[in-house]
């Protein structure tokens, strides 16, 4: 038989954890409504399309807001222009006050002409910038990158303010809701550490984990809330995952995932006795570390030699038995 590359079992202090249930859903969603009155002309985007930060999502018709901003704008240059007349004129009384010239009553009311006529100035102001706010508004742009998941208006409905118009949520954050039985939940409190284990076999640490002061009175149990780190994990709010607490400390043996024979639903390993002698081996894992690394539950011993390459030890194992020593 071929020399084959081993490695040997050996035990490891690692995580215990306690698994449950939960459900995936997103951090940020919400539903954004119209700031201004308009009727709807485009909507360049509709349910389970993606759509980035800032990207337009719903424009409305403009043409009262655009009047509006005119008006503001003529009324702005109308107003500076009084000013500079007010301005220039408070200056000239005042050269003629400091002769004294005139009386302190004319004087006065110059320079009140001159303050009214700056607070009409900026009213013209505040108008015109509420006025290009209200055109701004009539482009509804999404507030964080992340897909539609509902549509409230169609084309050529006519809105007013506080309309919803689209609801979206954000896939670059999302937590896990798990309900934990009251039993667990002092453990969890004491280590507030966890992992979302996903769909293809990873797993993610928690980022946070917020757990309730008081247990749900109709269950008995405690909604915990797993925040995921940022970014996309090919998982969607309303899913169905696990989620892994840790619980303490235990000793277990790990087995490199490389050295792990899948069959179907059966899992085992090549082990090569002290004499060289190859046999195959059914184990019991159980959830993988966050190495990777996957812990044997049964089927191997501490020190046992384990072949780190399936396919060669298969090769051989197969060559062996068309020999007949085997096991």
């Amino acid at each position: 038989m071929p020399e084959l590359a081993t490695v040997v079992v050996e035990a490891a202090s690692v995580a215990r954890e306690t698994t449950f249930d939960g459900v995936v859903e997103a951090v940020n969603q919400s539903t954004v409504s119209a700031q201004t009155a308009g009727r709807v002309v485009e909507m360049p985007v509709d349910v389970g399309d993606e759509v980035d930060k800032n990207a337009v999502i719903v424009r409305f018709t403009d043409t009262e807001q655009k009047a509006r901003g005119a008006a503001a704008e003529s009324a702005v240059n109308e107003a500076r222009a009084r000013l500079v007349e007010a301005e220039a004129e408070f200056g000239r009384i005042s050269d003629i006050y400091a002769k004294k010239l005139i009386a302190k009553a004319q004087y006065d009311r110059a320079r009140a002409d001159q303050d009214a006529a700056r607070a009409r100035m900026k009213a013209a102001e505040a108008a015109l910038a509420e006025a290009r706010e209200g055109l701004e508004y009539t482009v509804i742009r999404a507030p964080y990158a992340g897909i539609v998941v509902e549509r409230h208006v169609q084309i050529g409905e006519t809105v007013t303010v506080g309309t919803p118009l689209m609801t979206g949520v954000s896939l670059e954050h999302l937590r896990v809701r798990v309900d934990v039985p009251q039993q667990h939940i002092g453990v969890l409190r004491r280590h507030r550490q966890a992992r979302v284990l996903l769909p293809d076999g990873a797993s993610v640490n928690a980022e946070e984990m917020r757990i309730p002061p008081n247990a749900d009175p109709g269950t008995q149990s405690f909604r915990v809330l797993v925040t995921m780190p940022p970014g996309e994990h090919g998982v969607y709010p309303g899913v169905l995952l696990k989620v892994a607490f840790v619980t303490g400390t235990e000793q277990r043996l790990l087995l490199s995932p490389e050295a792990l024979v899948r069959r179907g639903e059966v899992e085992g390993a090549y082990v090569v006795a002290a004499d060289g002698t190859l046999a195959f081996r059914y184990l019991r894992t159980g959830t993988p570390t966050t190495d990777g690394r996957v812990p044997v539950l049964a089927g191997l011993e501490d020190g046992e030699r384990v072949a780190s390459d399936p396919h060669a030890a298969a090769a051989a194992y197969k060559a062996l038995a068309v020999e007949g020593g085997a096991p």
